[in-house]
C-alpha cells in the first residue's frame, strides 16, 4: 500500500497510527484531484499495480431498505463515479472493489463494468461470504477483480470456517486484562443485566425468556430475532456491525459471559490483529462503528494474494 484516501477522521487517524509508511488523504474524494495523487506518489499513468477501495455503501444497506424496498435517496451512492475517475486517470493494472451485495444489482454498477470494458478491462463479480475465507463471521461482500491484461480468478474457499471460539476463546475475562479495548466497561441497567443473566449459554436467544422478563418492544414486534442474543462458541459469529457493542443492536452477547462482547473481541472477529490500535479518545462507539463498518483484513487478504499471484504469472 503507498497511499489512500478517507474522509473520516478516526478512520484516518487509527489507519495512520497502523501504517505510517503510507501517504493519506483525509479529503471528500470529490475534491482530491488524482494528477495530485499521482504527483505526491511520483506515478504515471498505468504504472500503479492496484486500486482499492470500497465507496461508501449506507446508502445500499439491506437495513435501510426493510421498509418496503423503499428506494432510498442517498448522495453517497454516486461515489461509485468518483472511484472511476481515478481508474480513468490512473489506469491501474488491476482493479479491487468491494461493497454491499445490493450495490451488485444497481443501474450504477452496470455503468460502472460498461466503463470498465470500455477502458479495456476484463472483469467479473461475486457476492462471497467472508465466512469462507478465514473470517469468524457471516458476512456477504460484493467482490469485482479487473485487470488490463486477462481475467483474474477469484479466491478458493477455505476447507474450513474459523469460529468464535478460534478468534475470541483464549481472550481474558474484561477489566484487568491490560488491553484498553478489552477492559473498557459496560454501562447496562439492573434490569438489563438481570434480563442478560437469563439468556441460555452458548447461542441462546432472548425467546427462551419467560414473559414476565421479556422487554415491551420485544412483545409488540416479532423481528430482529437475534437482538440480546448470545453468540454460539463453534458457529461463526453474526455479521459484526456498528452497534456491535450493544445487545439491544443484535446478537452480540458473550458466548457464556453475561456481558456484550468487548471492542477487542469485535476487532478480532474482524480479524483484526491482536495488537492493531483504535484510538478510544472520542469513546466507546465511535470505535465501535469505525470497526463494525470495516471490510474483515483477512477476506480481502486472501483476493489480494491471488491478485499477486496473477501478476507473478504474468512476469
Amino acid at each position: 500500500m503507498i497511499g489512500a484516501v478517507d474522509i473520516h477522521d478516526l478512520s484516518v487517524e487509527t489507519y495512520q497510527l497502523n501504517h505510517p509508511e503510507v501517504k493519506v488523504w483525509q479529503r471528500d474524494i470529490r475534491r482530491l484531484s488524482a494528477a495530485r495523487v499521482k504527483k505526491a506518489l511520483n506515478l504515471k499513468k498505468g504504472e500503479l499495480d492496484l486500486l482499492s477501495g470500497c465507496p461508501p455503501c449506507q446508502g445500499f444497506s439491506t437495513m435501510r431498505t426493510l421498509n418496503g424496498g423503499k428506494r432510498i435517496r442517498d448522495s453517497r451512492n454516486d461515489l461509485i463515479y468518483e472511484f472511476l475517475r481515478f481508474v480513468r486517470e490512473l489506469k491501474p493494472k488491476a482493479i479491487m472493489m468491494e461493497n454491499v451485495p445490493a450495490l451488485a444489482k444497481d443501474r450504477r454498477m452496470a455503468e460502472f463494468r460498461r466503463e470498465l470494458s470500455d477502458l479495456g478491462y476484463h472483469h467479473d463479480l461475486k457476492i462471497l461470504d467472508a465466512a469462507d475465507y478465514g473470517v469468524p463471521q457471516r458476512r456477504k461482500r460484493m467482490i469485482l477483480l479487473a485487470s488490463l491484461s486477462g481475467g483474474i480468478s477469484f479466491a478458493e474457499p477455505l476447507k474450513e470456517r474459523k469460529t468464535v471460539r478460534d478468534a475470541i476463546g483464549d481472550l481474558p475475562k474484561p477489566g484487568n486484562s491490560g488491553d484498553e479495548l478489552h477492559d473498557l466497561p459496560e454501562k447496562r441497567s439492573r434490569r438489563i443485566i438481570n434480563l442478560i443473566k437469563r439468556i441460555p449459554i452458548d447461542g441462546g436467544s432472548r425467546s427462551a425468556l419467560p414473559a414476565n422478563w421479556r422487554l415491551p418492544c420485544h412483545k409488540k414486534c416479532s423481528g430482529f430475532k437475534d437482538v440480546y442474543g448470545r453468540m454460539a462458541w463453534d458457529q461463526v459469529a453474526p455479521t459484526i456491525t456498528s452497534g456491535c457493542v450493544n445487545p439491544s443492536r443484535g446478537r452480540f452477547l458473550h458466548p457464556e459471559q453475561d456481558r456484550a462482547i468487548t471492542i477487542r473481541e469485535a476487532a478480532l472477529l474482524q480479524t483484526f490483529p491482536h495488537d492493531y490500535f483504535f484510538s478510544t479518545g472520542r469513546g466507546k462507539y465511535p470505535v465501535a462503528t469505525l470497526i463494525g463498518n470495516a471490510l474483515p483484513p483477512e477476506f480481502i487478504k486472501n483476493h489480494a494474494r491471488k491478485i499477486a499471484s496473477f501478476f507473478r504469472c504474468q512476469k
